[in-house]
């Protein structure tokens, strides 16, 4: 993932390693921005971010963005990222990215804590090609992997139990 914040009129991306679903309704999901991070700050002071999700094609941004500092360099500029107004939010969304999630704080009782921040989903966008595309997903010390074969099991899948 890459999370965009804004904060007085100036935008920052980073790689987003640390991410989870937490609720359906209201959706909601976390993530774990350092603390030395200029996007901690602008996160706290603004409580407004979208995750960008980026495809396979994106690895060396996705790589690059998290190891330079948007207080040095303009990383949209050095990154060749475009950006784009969000809907609900106040921060950039990346058109390069397949989608957009987003979001608005909920909870910051783990942020001083745990660098844990609760947010809510505002606003969803993606687009329609590729149908199936081919994600990033980030394990580790600098180790990444393509997401793998899709296996299907909707025969199994009842909605009712999710409780709506």
């Amino acid at each position: 993932m890459l999370l965009t914040t804004r904060d007085a009129g100036n935008d920052n991306v980073m790689t987003l390693g640390w991410h989870q679903v937490l609720e359906s309704s209201p959706s909601l999901v976390s993530c774990v921005v350092s603390r030395g991070s200029r996007s901690f700050e602008m996160l706290c002071a603004t409580g407004e971010c979208v995750l960008n999700v980026p495809t396979a094609d994106m690895l060396d941004t996705v790589a690059r963005a998290g190891n330079c500092s948007g207080e040095q360099i303009d990383k949209f500029a050095e990154l060749g990222l475009d950006r784009a107004e969000a809907e609900e939010v106040d921060a950039a969304i990346l058109p390069q990215c397949h989608a957009h999630i987003e979001c608005r704080m909920r909870d910051d009782r783990a942020v001083d804590r745990y660098n844990l921040f609760i947010l809510e989903v505002m606003h969803i966008s993606a687009r329609f090609e590729p149908g199936e595309p081919d994600f990033l997903h980030y394990v580790g010390d600098g180790v990444f992997m393509h997401s793998g074969r899709r296996v299907s099991r909707r025969r199994l899948f009842r909605p009712e139990m999710l409780g709506f």
